[in-house]
Formats: structure tokens, C-alpha cells, sequence
């Protein structure tokens, strides 16, 4: 195959998209260069690659939210990130913008988020002298991690959109700065969702002016948010300074409502107790680790290896972890 179904949709992107896009011809490349597939644009593969990797599998027991929570529906991370690559690809599309490059970065963004949540990240950053954050981890696990340090070799503008997913500078490309807006819509409303079926709030308890603005449930919301945000980009991704005003007010609610409610996060300094107590083992002991992070132990430092190593654990994994080294195995008859 000579790789004309590859060309066809890359005139098809520049006959059809915006002149904002993202233009798979115009990528900036991969940091190690590759012969084209005949059939897949470069951002269909980063796509693919991200969903065959590891640590994407790893999602799917890595908390969102709520710890451990008893019940299937609960969302999970990987749950989340199918989420948020949902309402992503729905804006670009309405916008014209590269829909196969917004769904690849918004499948990767939380790659390198560690196990139990927020929790997980904060007790990482706790002790790496250099600091932690799940975005910059997110970049490393595509970078280096993956494929037992061979890396995803992803294209720049993917890259890009997953550091720049959350805090911090916005992503090159309006595609990534999508998926920056999607992330925070899909786990405000989600948060909500699960808090009602945790029996934390209704969406009563939301302010009346938040709901009038935004919407009384969470369609309404979604539809709000979405349609007002594909209303008022242009060569930037914004929504309307009443609407935005609003949904600012939502996440700082939610904040004082569930974020720091003692029913989510009355498990959490046990996880924070957890991860450092193994992070503390691991960087004494580096050789009870994969051979694969032991060797980044004795190339980096403890410390990179042991982080690297937690960070890609699933919640499961972690306690387990913490179970084989920490509590004495009954005795055997």
C-alpha cells in the first residue's frame, strides 16, 4: 500500500477544517523520526498507541474522586478520560478543528496520574525534591516510560496538549486547549453526579443562580457549557464571561462542598500514608523493584525510579504492594 488513503485525509483536513486547526501536514514531528503509516495520520497512530498503551489500561482502576467506593457506577480515571474525550471531540468538531488530534490528547492526559487521585499526586509531591505533578508524569510515561523505556514517540502537538491539559502555560494548539476546557467540565458535572449517588449532595444544594445560568441538571449543564464554548471561539477557546462567571462559582461550590467533604476524602491520609510509606521503602530498597524501574533508580536516583514506579500504579496494585511489604503474612499450619 503506497499510502494514498493517508494523503486523501490529509486533503481532506485542509479542504474541510478551520484555518485555526491543527493541520496533520503541519505537524511539528516526533522526536524520533518514523517511516508514515500508509493508512492512519500521524494523530490517528498517537491515538492508537495511547489506547494499546499500559498505563491506559491502568486507568481503569485508578480513583477519580471517591476512594474505593462501593458500587459500580463510580467513575474511574479511565472513565473520566473517555469522559473528557468525548465532550472534546463534540466542541472540535462544531469548531472544525483536528478532531484526531483532540481525542489523542485527551486519551493521554492523565496517563501519569497516580493511584488514589489527587491524594496520590499530593503525597509525591510531598517528597520528590523536585516536585510532582500527574501532568508532567502524563509527559514522561508517553516520553520514556511506556514500552519498557522505549516511550509512545508521540508527535509535538500531542505532547504539548497533555502537559499543558491543566495548569500552568495554554497548549500550542486549540485542540489541546480544548481538551483543557472538556477535562474541567466533564469532572465538575461527573463530580456532581457521584456525589449525589454518595449521598454527599443534590443538585438542590447548588446554588439557585448557578443552576439558572448553567442549567437544574447535568444534560442541561453539559448542553450549557459546550454549546457556549463552541458560540464564543474563535482563535481562542473561551466561554462567555456570564457563563464562564458561573461555572467558576460552580467548581469553588463543589470545592467546599465535596472536594474537602470528610465522606470523599475521610480515607485520604491514609492513602497519602500509603504512597510515601511505599515511595520510602522503594527508594531504601530500589532492587525489590521491576528491574525496569531499578535500572532508572540506579540511572536517576532513587527517588526518580521509586516515583515512577508508584506513580504508575493502579489503587489495587498500590495496596497490595503496601500489604506484601508492610503487614505480617499470617502463619501457615
Amino acid at each position: 500500500m503506497d499510502g494514498h488513503i493517508r494523503i486523501r485525509q490529509l486533503e481532506a483536513e485542509q479542504s474541510s477544517l478551520s484555518p485555526f486547526a491543527a493541520l496533520c501536514c503541519n505537524t511539528a514531528g516526533r522526536q524520533t523520526a518514523e517511516p508514515e503509516c500508509p493508512v492512519r495520520t500521524a494523530y490517528q497512530r498517537d491515538r492508537d498507541r495511547i489506547i494499546h498503551s499500559s498505563a491506559f489500561r491502568r486507568l481503569k482502576d485508578k480513583t477519580q474522586v471517591f476512594l474505593s467506593p462501593e458500587g459500580d457506577h463510580y467513575r474511574t480515571r479511565l472513565t473520566h478520560t473517555l469522559e473528557v474525550a468525548q465532550i472534546a471531540r463534540t466542541i472540535s468538531r462544531a469548531l472544525k478543528l483536528n478532531e484526531d488530534l483532540t481525542e489523542a490528547i485527551a486519551l493521554g492526559h492523565d496517563l501519569g496520574h497516580t493511584p488514589f487521585g489527587h491524594a496520590g499526586e499530593r503525597a509525591l509531591r510531598a517528597v520528590m525534591k523536585e516536585g510532582f505533578t500527574h501532568y508532567e508524569q502524563s509527559l514522561r510515561t508517553v516520553d520514556m516510560l511506556e514500552k519498557n523505556g522505549m516511550g509512545l514517540n508521540l508527535t509535538y502537538e500531542v505532547r504539548n496538549g497533555i502537559l499543558c491539559h491543566t495548569t500552568g502555560p495554554e497548549a500550542e494548539t486549540l485542540e489541546g486547549r480544548v481538551v483543557k476546557l472538556a477535562d474541567r467540565i466533564a469532572y465538575v458535572n461527573h463530580d456532581i453526579d457521584d456525589a449525589e449517588r454518595a449521598g454527599v449532595m443534590t443538585e438542590e444544594d447548588i446554588p439557585y443562580d448557578i443552576r439558572k445560568t448553567l442549567g437544574a441538571n447535568k444534560s442541561d449543564r453539559f448542553d450549557t457549557l459546550v454549546i457556549n464554548a463552541i458560540e464564543n471561539s474563535d482563535e481562542n477557546i473561551r466561554l462567555s464571561e456570564h457563563v464562564s462567571a458561573a461555572f467558576d462559582k460552580l467548581h469553588r461550590f463543589m470545592f467546599e462542598k465535596v472536594y474537602t467533604n470528610p465522606i470523599c476524602k475521610g480515607e485520604e491520609s491514609k492513602a497519602i500514608e500509603l504512597v510515601q510509606m511505599l515511595f520510602q521503602h522503594y527508594c531504601k530498597h530500589p532492587d525489590e523493584m521491576p528491574l525496569f524501574y531499578a535500572d532508572i533508580a540506579r540511572a536517576e536516583g532513587a527517588e526518580r525510579g521509586a516515583c515512577d514506579y508508584i506513580a504508575g500504579m493502579s489503587d489495587r496494585f498500590a495496596k497490595n504492594a503496601y500489604m506484601n511489604i508492610f503487614v505480617p503474612k499470617s502463619w501457615e499450619e
